[in-house]
């Protein structure tokens, strides 16, 4: 689906009073739009963005919890016990081979809506989806609901806040797309839950999912949003042995490189297998409670973390022009403009010997005379016809330079396919031929966009602030004691 720039800003437009509408005591949200949207107009002029896209698209603006883990691994039995209601079909075996969007909805139905309903709504962590989709499935965009799901029910549970269940990993079919859609949304997920199946303790079969689902999470600034859940651990009840199997799982997990982090360890007693040793059932249902009060606890937390989030996005995106991006393409731009001389220089070499041989041979010298101006024998056709070889000489070698460091870029970025987007639509718009390579500085880039960059940068730590004045109170004051004491200091 196709966007113009009047479409993405009305679309925006849109988001902004939604934003201000659902929390008029806390602006923050809708003012972070207006900072995005200042952030767009640098990307814009350097290239980074299309006019039909916008920075605030790449986050999402509901409160959002990542549901994913292997088929059998209890994923949608969790989900319709949350709910309070059968939404999501339920078995042993894949019963599910898309990603399902789940929000509240005041009808009182569910609703299943097609995954072009996620595509064109910014509020959604699918906005735009369909140009990743096409450039991974051969049917293109077109195959969007092949992929994608919107399901709404009326469950309060849900109520503000956004829940994605992911289909089964096991599957080949799709699983490049699976992988790659797994990974767009934790990086815009406040609270991600990643679920096990307790009776499957050493998966070896499944070692590169567990790879992919886990190794995401190392050394992540946020990784603390990924919640790592023993599903089904009733099974464990007849041998009693529940620290034997997370211990497998921890051993498992160490070997993709996770070696801290807890195990919460649950079941779903509607469906759990009967526990005969009344001490064993007062345990195992003491811990599940236990840890389902934590998980619904961090649930529950999103609200507070998504407004977090979405500033710290906003901050973390300006810094990363100023200190990743620009520094990045000046030195691509200086490799550029070193290799362009160098080849400029070989080439009109080798030409300069090429023609020099041939005059010799030939023993035309005189023929030189044609491009020295004030002799009898100069020609400005030839001098002209010249001046256009060096020319098209040099914007071929432009042209072919600037597409090897590009394809470089694209194999050394891998997976990480937006910001590869980015960079190579900006340096693309840098060693563009009408650009002149005296100019040091990436395309877009002065003092101006950089004033406002640390403008977006102060205005980022400015929202901070308002949201620690909702939810902090560091001096202990009240509220009267506070504007009492801002009077007196005021009056003094």
């Amino acid at each position: 689906m196709s966007y113009s720039s009047t479409q993405i800003n009305k679309l925006l437009n849109s988001l902004e009073k939604h934003l201000a509408d659902e929390h008029p005591d806390n602006p923050v949200l809708a003012k972070a739009v207006k900072s995005f949207r200042k952030m767009d107009y640098i990307a814009y002029s350097m290239g980074l963005l299309n006019r039909d896209e916008s920075f605030a698209t790449c986050v999402t603006w509901w409160p959002m919890i990542a549901v994913l883990g292997t088929f059998s691994a209890g994923k949608s039995t969790f989900i319709n016990s949350h709910l309070g209601m059968k939404l999501q079909r339920t078995g042993n075996q894949a019963v599910d081979d898309k990603f399902t969007v789940i929000c509240y909805s005041r009808h009182n139905e569910a609703k299943t809506l097609p995954g072009v309903a996620l595509d064109a709504d910014p509020r959604f962590p699918f906005f735009h989806i369909s140009k990743s989709i096409e450039e991974i499935s051969e049917a293109g965009q077109e195959r969007i609901d092949a992929y994608l799901q919107l399901k709404t029910c009326p469950s309060e549970n849900i109520r503000g806040k956004i829940l994605i269940d992911s289909p089964g990993f096991d599957a080949d079919s799709q699983r490049a797309s699976t992988l790659r859609l797994t990974q767009h949304i934790i990086n815009l997920s406040d609270l991600v839950l990643v679920f096990f199946d307790a009776r499957h303790p050493e998966p070896k079969a499944m070692q590169d999912t567990l790879a992919y689902l886990v190794s995401a999470s190392v050394n992540r600034a946020d990784a603390n949003k990924f919640l790592y859940i023993l599903n089904q651990m009733d099974v464990t009840a007849q041998e009693d042995n529940p620290e034997e199997v997370v211990s497998a799982w921890q051993r498992s997990l160490a070997e993709v490189g996770l070696i801290a982090g807890r195990f919460y360890r649950i079941y779903n007693p509607d469906v759990a297998v009967p526990i005969s040793d009344p001490r064993v059932k007062e345990r195992f249902e003491k811990k599940r409670e236990e840890d389902l009060k934590d998980i619904y606890t961090r649930m529950q937390q999103i609200e507070v973390e998504r407004s977090y989030r979405i500033v710290g996005k906003l901050e973390q995106t300006a810094k990363s022009i100023k200190n990743q991006i620009v520094v990045k393409l000046t030195e691509m731009l200086t490799e550029w403009k070193n290799k362009v001389l160098l080849f400029d220089g070989i080439i009109i070499s080798a030409l300069a010997l090429i023609v020099g041989v041939g005059l010799h041979l030939s023993d035309s010298w005189g023929l030189l005379g044609t491009l020295v101006p004030g002799t009898e024998s100069f020609s400005e056709a030839t001098l002209l016809a010249g001046l256009l070889v060096l020319i098209i000489v040099h914007f071929t070698v432009r042209k072919r330079v600037a597409d090897r460091i590009k394809k470089k870029l694209a194999e050394d970025m891998g997976n990480d396919h937006e910001a590869c987007k980015q960079y190579i639509g900006a340096f693309s718009k840098s060693t563009a031929a009408y650009r002149s390579m005296l100019f040091k500085k990436p395309a877009g880039w002065n003092e101006v966009t950089e004033r406002t960059i640390d403008e977006i940068v102060d205005e980022s730590n400015d929202y901070i602030q308002e949201l620690n004045d909702q939810f902090t109170n560091p001096s202990g004051n009240d509220e009267e004691e506070t504007q009492v004491l801002a009077g007196e200091t005021q009056t003094g």
